[in-house]
């Protein structure tokens, strides 16, 4: 009986003084290659993510997102008000990646002059500025839509070969639509960058949806949205085109948590029928 008595006060001292972030930690979301988990802890807590900071809401919110190459493990640190810390190792999960086949690029996309060289790092530069702008906002715990249905025609992760020369991984998720095919905002967020005409991504649209997340929609005829624009799911925010470096009409939407590329079909639900 002593020895039962000793069991049960030692279990309740373990669970009374376990720190208290261990129990307060939950994490939704895929802990994959591209995936986005969201966390919640306990208010006035600080979390690392393989030592690097990640902000946290007044409500003990916060979101993490792992790329396409992602190493197997992360450390995620978490230390409550009280100074109780605790390190949590994640598992990512890897992927299989497809290869795809391009041909019939233009030769002017493949090789750019040095003036297109030029202009497109210009352009690229105007990207990270829009993405390296960190709204307070908590528009990802929406739930994300499709901002266009038609055929899945590119999937994230995969790497295409352009007329036989292997390019950079996609990034993002093609969806085909005929030519000025309206695209809605896949969940609600600021404007913070549009262009009409990129040199690699033709018309440019980029959505921040809060807390280092945010959408990238390339390849548009049009870009209907201004900078500074608050929308919504419903808002029809640009027009598909076939600008930059495209083969046809599609839109290429693409998302991220601060510089991690995520996989946006991890987010939304199956493609509806078409």
């Amino acid at each position: 009986m002593r020895r039962l008595l000793f069991k049960v006060f030692a279990s309740l001292f373990a669970l009374l003084y376990l720190p208290s972030t261990v129990a307060a930690l939950q994490l939704t979301g895929q802990m994959q290659q591209g995936g986005l988990v969201i966390g919640q802890v306990e208010p006035d807590s600080l979390v690392t993510l393989d030592q690097r900071a990640v902000k946290v809401s007044k409500q003990g919110v916060f979101v993490i997102g792992f790329g396409r190459d992602a190493k197997a493990n992360a450390e995620l640190t978490i230390e409550n008000a009280n100074g109780d810390k605790t390190t949590k190792t994640l598992t990512i999960a890897a992927r299989q990646y497809n290869i795809q086949r391009i041909e019939g690029i233009a030769k002017k996309i493949i090789s750019p002059s040095a003036a297109n060289i030029q202009r497109s790092r210009e352009e690229a530069a105007q990207v990270r500025k829009a993405r390296a702008q960190f709204l307070d906002r908590m528009d990802f715990l929406s739930q994300f839509q499709w901002p266009l249905i038609g055929p899945i025609t590119g999937v994230y992760g995969s790497q295409r070969v352009y007329n036989g020369v292997p390019g950079r991984p996609h990034y993002g998720i093609d969806i085909a639509a005929p030519m000025g095919a309206p695209v809605s905002t896949p969940a609600p967020g600021i404007v913070t960058l549009v262009h009409q005409d990129m040199f690699y991504s033709g018309g440019t649209l980029i959505i921040d949806h809060g807390y280092g997340v945010s959408s990238t929609m390339i390849h548009l005829s049009k870009v209907i949205a201004k900078v500074g624009d608050q929308v919504v799911p419903g808002d029809i925010v640009a027009e598909v085109g076939a600008g930059g470096r495209a083969t046809g009409p599609h839109l290429d939407w693409r998302m991220n948590w601060m510089q991690q590329r995520i996989d946006p079909q991890l987010l939304v639900p199956p493609m509806p029928a078409q």
